[in-house]
């Protein structure tokens, strides 16, 4: 299979332009619309539905770009494992939306600054999403937050090292009564990211297992942090974020309550061991408040609410 076919077609897929996958990859308009005909010559089928002003992805292209990703993702891999001289080429970093946050922007900063010939592509996703894209090949790693005995990931799917430690807090509206039991909740939403998030899990998990907000619990999706302090501070909903993602927004009034801790993870396809890879790791754990924590292991903190459950703080 040609590469430089794979790359054109995923430039144009992502950029849904002929002319600006061509700006994108240095070639001529005529050159890529040829190399696109002759991928859907090779194959048989069409890959693209041509409007006035953008290319489509058909239902047959989307499929064949998660391949296309793969591949290109693991010949990358390859090319740098054989020749490990130095990081080079591009590293694929997928991350939580708190880490992205509070946590990567020194650590990226810095390793910009040493490496500078590594591109960081870097995306945001819940938890769930970020395992199967590591898994099926289309993120080379991912900050990651998975409590441990988690069903659906067989303990040997990944490897994982922990780089931060959370203090997650249960957001409140602002005068609404102290918290020590789930019971104590007034408001039955949560506000929280799409099904797949962790944090989410934990919440929803210690709601309705105590008998807080069980009945009649129902969740306002959001986008973004900030959506869901919004909404918290509104007075319609409740939402667990970590404290560190909270200090950047103090703005905001609401009362926050400690909820338990959680580690993050750096998590990567066990044996993935590119120098960029390793470079951005090494990075990560000296930047990592771990080490030198003297917070409790997570689950077990003494000022939790958690620790009225003891399933949840036992999974943790």
């Amino acid at each position: 299979m040609d590469i430089a076919l794979l790359e054109v077609f995923r430039a144009v897929a992502c950029e849904q332009s002929v002319t600006k996958a061509a700006e994108r990859l240095g070639r001529v308009p005529s050159n890529v619309t040829t190399k696109i005909q002759q991928l859907e010559a090779e194959i048989g089928v069409s890959l693209f539905q041509r409007e006035t002003k953008r290319m489509l992805l058909t239902p047959q292209g989307a499929t064949y770009l998660d391949y296309a990703e793969r591949i290109l993702n693991l010949a990358d891999e390859a090319r740098q494992a054989v020749n490990p001289t130095r990081p080079t080429g591009t590293l694929r970093v997928g991350s939580m939306e708190c880490s992205v946050a509070s946590r990567l922007p020194a650590p990226l900063t810095r390793f910009n600054q040493a490496w500078p010939e590594v591109a960081i592509d870097l995306s945001t996703a819940p938890t769930r999403s970020l395992i199967d894209a590591v898994l099926g090949h289309r993120l080379d790693c991912a900050l990651i937050a998975v409590p441990a005995g988690e069903w659906w990931l067989a303990p040997d799917a990944l490897e994982k090292v922990p780089v931060f430690r959370e203090q997650l807090v249960l957001l409140t509206p602002a005068g609404h009564p102290e918290v020590r039991t789930a019971q104590d909740v007034k408001p039955r939403a949560l506000a929280a990211f799409a099904p797949g998030c962790t944090y989410r899990e934990l919440a929803q998990n210690w709601l309705t297992e105590n008998g807080g907000t069980a009945a009649g619990l129902t969740f306002h999706e959001v986008k973004s942090y900030h959506a869901m302090l919004a909404c918290t501070a509104a007075g319609a909903c409740i939402s667990v974020m970590p404290k560190s993602v909270v200090e950047l927004m103090r703005h905001v009034a609401v009362e926050t309550t400690p909820f338990t801790t959680v580690d993050t993870y750096l998590a990567c396809r066990p044996g993935f061991a590119t120098p960029a890879f390793q470079a951005f790791r090494d990075i990560l754990l000296e930047s990592s408040n771990i080490a030198s924590n003297n917070d409790q292991p997570p689950g077990s903190g003494s000022h939790s609410v958690v620790k009225h459950n003891s399933k949840l703080s036992s999974s943790l």
